[in-house]
């Protein structure tokens, strides 16, 4: 007979079925196509943190009959698995078996990160118990003898023991489940190491040993702690881009039935040849044609044009746009699943897949690390029983040589240069989310740009105001203060306070066309050139640009022109006088493209270009073996700026631009970007100087360690003091004068981004 009540044996169940992972039908639902005969499984894995996982997971799925490959990403906790199409390889199980529990990705959860609040809980409580058991170990060192000396070292015992079980149970839980899985890590010589030094001094304290090394085990686990935290939150931050993506997906669609009723249905649920209602203001649902209504559409998801563009019966429209004025019936051609916005997901989570192979220094070491400290450390032991006899000596040195050999310096040199100079960035408008593109950053050799919201502000600005007399100008203006439209916003800005007394007895905005306004018998228009003049082509793109006409005659024509963001020509010619090759790539017309281009002095740029086309040109840069940086802000910038090297946007971009860009810039000033660069090759030299200096430390210390000249406690002071080193060698990037050539990326921080900057400090 159970002991459990009903419903907790239920709950039990649940906690088993979810610790065993997906089912097999499950991972088959959840699986897609990806090739002929081939699908693709994506589970997410959040035990994988090191180069050493990475290795373990891909190379026992890869030898799993019917795999095709399988990728690890480090940075999103996701494992791909292609397989051919048939029976399913045990793929969970495989990973059960290496101890890695996985359950099936998804894109859109959210939430608290527990990891990064137990990893904070625990540097506090480590450093915490390091400090006072410091302030302990000093009167010790002073000269305290006898039951004064054992009442201190039990005190430390006592505060050192919790920091141990909670702090150190990150390190401890890691390492077993490694051990009992038949694998190593990095984590085993880290618990090994603690765990001795602990036990050592609790013998000492016992026997009223002169020395106790409860500092040194509770000091390690505070440093480490420190670099992985720090590593953990650069990681983290990769993680967002297709939640953001995903979120553009309304949860459903308002169908009409065949009896003119209306249902509301999740969004799985419609298929093609629905007609569904989308009022203004939300997004469409799934790829369609228009059958009923007019409106204005933001489609820069899609084609990365900021202005509105006009649509009506029989315009097709892409999931993820937002329609903007008015209501419309469309009928759905595609399912949520096969439509624009999904597809844009795929190719995001395809380029983002694809960095999967990309390892920092420290992973990689991190294969080496534990065979290595654990036979130098067992060798020294051996050593000295042979040549002494006397355990307690041979274990105390043997001690010294795992603690004084941990990777704590190896740990900070990369995340703490990183945090350094992502300050440093951030003091001069630039947020830096992901520290491992700092890296990739320092090698980029090609520079991709897009146009509209990157090398220009996206807002047009009246450019032929000197051809228009102030009293048509201040018509237009009032006419277009109905009218939210960029150009109308565009003319009021022209205007400034100027506006027509004429008194208007009705204004209505005609959605992709322009505005009408009466006074009498007298219509104003304000709109495209055919409709305002009552033209037949009144739908058409005329070149004939904005135009105000009175009862059809035309009054004036308004051009308009998207400003160049500051310092945008300086910023281009930096990055080409520094050997990187720019070009322009965008969704505007080619005219438009070539004007920004021959004001820049940049002689490669393309127009017209859709979001597939922008990540070809990535792919094919790649393949050609270059590190490519990509800057952009739309939507439809997306896939390509998570497939380049590296990537920029503006903080005016789109959300998910900004999300699945590595870099943003929060000021205007486009020579954000040769600082970004410069800076992230600044760090990368730190990066490496603080390797020689973790490699040359061990060089010195262990052989010192080996021979018997150190302690438990001096092996953690040196420990500590090697950390020190790599973390004051990264600080000098804080008032490195060097950075960037142009005078006005080293200005201090000013305007409106000051008060970012003093909450950093």
């Amino acid at each position: 007979m159970s002991c459990c009540a009903p419903g907790t044996e239920m709950a039990l169940e649940a906690e088993q079925a979810r610790d065993a992972g997906p089912r097999s039908e499950e991972i088959l639902l959840a699986s897609r196509t990806v090739g002929e005969g081939v699908k693709q499984t994506d589970l997410s894995v959040p035990g994988v943190h090191c180069g050493a996982c990475i290795q373990t997971i891909e190379n026992a799925l890869g030898k799993l009959d019917g795999v095709v490959g399988a990728r690890v990403n480090l940075s999103t906790k996701r494992v791909s698995v292609k397989w051919r199409d048939g029976e399913l390889p045990p793929i969970i199980d495989t990973l059960n078996r290496l101890g890695y529990a996985a359950h099936l990705f998804d894109s859109v959860e959210s939430g608290k990160d527990p990891v990064l609040s137990q990893l904070i809980r625990a540097v506090a409580i480590s450093g915490f118990a390091a400090s006072n058991i410091m302030l302990l170990s000093v009167s010790v060192w002073s000269g305290a003898e006898d039951s004064t000396r054992d009442l201190f070292h039990w005190l430390s015992a006592l505060i050192a023991l919790p920091a141990l079980v909670f702090a150190g149970g990150i390190f401890y839980s890691s390492a077993w489940n490694a051990l009992r899985h038949g694998r190593m890590n990095m984590d085993v010589p880290i618990a090994l190491g603690v765990s001795l030094a602990y036990g050592l001094s609790i013998y000492e304290t016992i026997n009223s040993g002169q020395h106790a090394y409860f500092d040194a085990s509770v000091s390690l686990l505070f440093f480490l702690l420190i670099g992985r935290t720090l590593d953990h939150v650069m990681r983290e931050r990769a993680r967002t881009a297709v939640k953001g993506l995903a979120r553009l997906a309304p949860r459903g669609a308002l169908v009409v039935a065949e009896d003119g009723g209306r249902d509301y249905l999740p969004l799985q649920e419609v298929t093609p040849g629905m007609k569904l209602v989308v009022a203004a203001g939300e997004r469409i649902p799934v790829d369609g044609v228009v059958m009923t209504g007019a409106s204005e559409m933001d489609c820069s998801m899609a084609t990365g044009e900021s202005a509105p563009q006009p649509v009506k019966p029989g315009s097709d429209v892409r999931a993820g746009m937002l329609n903007l004025t008015q209501p419309l019936v469309m009928e759905s051609t595609a399912t949520a699943d096969t439509s624009f916005l999904a597809e844009m997901m795929r190719l995001m989570e395809a380029a983002e897949g694809g960095r999967a192979h990309y390892r920092r220094l420290a992973d990689r070491a991190s294969a080496l690390y534990s065979p290595v400290v654990h036979a130098t450390a067992f060798l020294t032991f051996l050593g000295w029983m042979a040549a002494s006899g006397d355990w307690h000596r041979a274990i105390t040195i043997a001690i010294a040589v795992l603690i004084i050999t941990c990777p704590c310096a190896l740990g900070l040199a990369v995340p703490i240069v990183q945090v350094v100079a992502a300050r440093r960035l951030f003091e001069n408008g630039i947020m830096v989310k992901d520290g491992a593109a700092m890296e990739r950053f320092a090698q980029i050799d090609t520079a991709v740009f897009d146009k509209t919201g990157t090398l220009t502000l996206g807002i047009p600005e009246l450019r032929n105001l000197a051809d228009i007399d102030p009293q048509v100008l201040a018509i237009a203006a009032s006419v277009a203060s109905h009218s939210r439209h960029p150009f109308s916003r565009a003319i009021l800005r022209a205007a400034g306070s100027a506006r027509a007394t004429t008194a208007f007895d009705s204004v209505e905005e005609v959605p992709g066309l322009g505005i009408e306004a009466r006074s009498g018998d007298t219509v104003w228009r304000l709109g495209r050139a055919g409709w305002s003049l009552g033209r037949e082509d009144a739908h058409e793109n005329d070149a004939g640009g904005t135009v105000l006409s009175r009862n059809g005659e035309e009054l004036a024509a308004f051009r308009f022109e998207d400003r160049l963001r500051p310092d945008a020509k300086k910023a281009v010619a930096f990055l080409q006088k520094n050997g990187v090759s720019v070009e322009i790539i965008s969704g505007d017309s080619e005219e438009q493209v070539r004007d920004i281009a021959e004001k820049l002095g940049v002689e490669r740029f393309q127009a017209g270009v859709l979001p597939g086309e922008k990540l070809d040109r990535m792919r094919a840069l790649a393949a050609e073996g270059r590190k490519v940086l990509m800057v952009g802000d739309g939507l439809n910038d997306a896939p390509a700026l998570a497939a380049a090297h590296v990537s920029m946007a503006p903080a005016t971009a789109a959300d998910i631009g900004r999300n699945a860009a590595d870099f943003v810039f929060l000021r205007d000033n486009m020579l954000a970007v040769p600082l970004a660069r410069d800076v992230s090759r600044r760090a990368g030299r730190l990066i490496r100087q603080n390797f020689g200096l973790a490699i040359i430390y061990n060089l010195l210390a262990v052989p010192i360690a080996v021979l018997g000249y150190v302690t438990p406690l001096v092996a953690a002071v040196a420990m500590s003091l090697s950390s020190l080193i790599v973390i004051g060698n990264a600080l000098r990037l804080r008032t490195d004068r060097r950075l960037v050539g142009p005078a006005e990326a080293k200005a201090p921080t000013q305007g409106h981004n000051a008060p970012l900057a003093e909450a950093a400090a």
